[in-house]
């Protein structure tokens, strides 16, 4: 699942359509299949945690197209006058027609439209996204660490994950964020010092999402499979200290059955 500097990046993407006007709207959702949002003007596209929210001025209306891509959804943009390729043609969920690209939504689990003044319907549940331009690092850091704080007896790995709490992180980030604060995975959210995790973390990803930069790297190594210390490396040796790394799934508390990669001797 795209993690939210990912999304983040694709927000900055969309920026693409930005002032332009839709021509035509080809939903294929049964619910939305007759709705036609021809005229609309793009306002923007902004992230939050995992979510995106498209905002148009339609006939005086202010509308959010919400979409999230859960596992396999994909927003691709065509310039313009360019026809989607024949062989995507079965994977398209919304196809936006406007007077710049043509974006297309691919795959795409949740696609809704909804008036603007309702997003909290569905964003308003999230924890703070520490990613979000409009409010301070120290706001975005106290209030995501407080929120982590007040689960003590929570494992660690089970607390990050969950986007009430915090928004944007994946499996990749947590992994990765317990082992550069050196605590086992399933450690209790009360010994960890929440705060030095927190700034960590928004210091990597706000490094992630830098425009013409690497993108998620967390070890400061781009070459390939040394992007990351632990996720995907199973029994592959730390490059830390060359300890074969430990591998599990998350168990019950998890729904989605992530898995936890972790160092046994770099991570107590």
């Amino acid at each position: 699942m795209p993690e939210g500097d990912t999304i983040h990046r694709l927000a900055r993407r969309l920026g693409a359509l930005t002032g332009t006007t839709v021509r035509s709207s080809d939903f294929r959702v049964p619910r939305l299949a007759t709705t036609d949002l021809g005229g609309a003007r793009v306002l923007g596209t902004t992230a939050r945690g995992k979510h995106l929210l498209t905002r148009l001025d339609h006939e005086g209306r202010a509308l959010t197209l919400h979409t999230h891509l859960r596992m396999d959804g994909e927003w691709s943009l065509l310039p313009a006058g360019r026809s989607l390729p024949r062989r995507l043609a079965g994977d398209a969920r919304l196809v936006l027609t406007t007077t710049g690209p043509t974006a297309v939504a691919l795959r795409m689990p949740v696609v809704e439209l909804l008036p603007t003044d309702a997003e909290d319907t569905v964003v308003g549940h999230l924890g703070p996204d520490l990613l979000d331009p409009d409010r301070s690092v120290d706001d975005l850091v106290d209030d995501a660490a407080r929120r982590l704080a007040a689960q003590p007896d929570r494992p660690l790995v089970t607390a990050l994950l969950d986007q009430r709490t915090v928004a944007g992180f994946g499996n990749v980030w947590v992994n990765e964020l317990c082992f550069l604060r050196g605590h086992l995975p399933r450690t209790p959210v009360g010994e960890v010092d929440t705060e030095a995790l927190v700034r960590l973390a928004m210091r990597a990803m706000r490094f992630a999402v830098v425009p013409g930069g690497p993108g998620r790297v967390t070890t400061g190594d781009t070459r390939p499979g040394r992007r990351y210390w632990v996720y995907g490396r199973t029994h592959q040796p730390c490059l830390r200290c060359g300890t074969p790394l430990l591998f599990s799934e998350q168990g019950s508390e998890d729904p989605e059955g992530r898995h936890t990669w972790w160092c046994p001797r770099c991570q107590t």
